[in-house]
This record gives structure tokens, C-alpha cells and sequence, in this order.
């Protein structure tokens, strides 16, 4: 049986980064199959669905693509499937005549409900009663400057690679 690396021969940072990527993995994976099995919903579509859920407007589709861990092309396959099952529907952006805006339908407002009921039922033994409010506020505080970092790096043109001079 190989040996456990205990915490504390790891670097700190190492042992944060590597317990993000843990839990996320753990997490997505346990309400991906919960969110399947109850309502033929895959993790990546209730994300799209969230999103949308949250915002009292149609959300531009490339706002989709900039808020949710899905590609462009991921966020545009996802929004067909639901808009196929009834769940979302694209109009015209009536700020950009070249821009569609995302919204779920009536339906879809229902289906989110059900499968977030189901997702906060998944999550709650492993997440929400076994965290208290200060690390669910630590976690949110994390997540929001990692995600500032990203937006900003995003602005930035993309650093070529250095050629000596001559």
C-alpha cells in the first residue's frame, strides 16, 4: 500500500491548490451523477442553468461563455441541448443587433428548481453542514480573487515569448 504524504511535507500552497482541485473534482462529480440520475441534466447544463437562474435578465450568450468553466463552443452545445428539451430560449439582444440573449423558459425555471433542490441536497453532507458561514465566506473570498486574477489576465494582450536582442 503506498505511503500518504501527510500535510505538513507538502508546501502549503501546494497542499491548497491540490485540495481546489480535489474538492471540485469530488464535488462536480457527485452532483453530476445526482443531477443525471434525477433529472437527465448534466452538471454543465445545470451550470448554464444557474447562471441564467440567477440574473432577472436574458444573459448574452458571450457572457455565458465568460462566466460559467465551459468553453464558448461548450456553453453554445449546452444552450442548443436545453434549448431543444424546452428549457432556455435565445432572442435578439435588443442592446446589439448582432448579440442573442439566453433565458430560461418557464420550464426551465421549474427544471432548475427540482435539480437545484437535488444539487443542495447532494452537497449539503460534504459541503454545507460540514463547513461553517466563515469557511463558506473564506471559500467565496477565494473564489472571488482567483477569479478577478483571471478577468484581468484576460484584458492583458498575451505575452509573446522573448528574443534576445541583436
Amino acid at each position: 500500500m503506498p505511503k500518504k504524504l501527510p500535510q505538513a511535507e507538502m508546501p502549503a500552497a501546494d497542499y491548497a491548490f491540490y485540495g481546489l482541485v480535489w474538492a471540485g473534482t469530488v464535488m462536480t462529480e457527485r452532483v453530476d451523477r445526482a443531477l443525471v440520475k434525477a433529472h437527465d441534466l448534466p452538471v454543465s447544463w445545470f451550470e448554464v442553468m444557474l447562471w441564467l437562474a440567477s440574473s432577472p435578465d436574458p444573459v448574452p450568450a458571450s457572457v455565458l461563455g465568460n462566466s460559467t468553466m465551459l468553453s464558448r463552443s461548450q456553453v453554445s452545445r449546452v444552450v442548443d441541448a436545453l434549448q431543444g428539451r424546452g428549457l432556455v430560449a435565445r432572442t435578439p439582444s435588443e442592446r446589439d443587433a448582432r448579440s442573442i440573449e439566453v433565458s430560461l423558459t418557464a420550464e426551465g425555471r421549474r427544471a432548475f428548481e427540482e435539480a437545484d433542490a437535488t444539487r443542495r441536497e447532494v452537497l449539503a453532507p460534504v459541503f454545507t453542514d460540514l463547513l461553517d458561514e466563515d469557511d463558506i465566506e473564506a471559500l467565496g473570498t477565494v473564489w472571488r480573487k482567483l477569479k478577478a486574477e483571471k478577468e484581468k489576465l484576460a484584458q492583458e494582450p498575451p505575452a509573446g515569448p522573448t528574443r534576445p536582442r541583436r
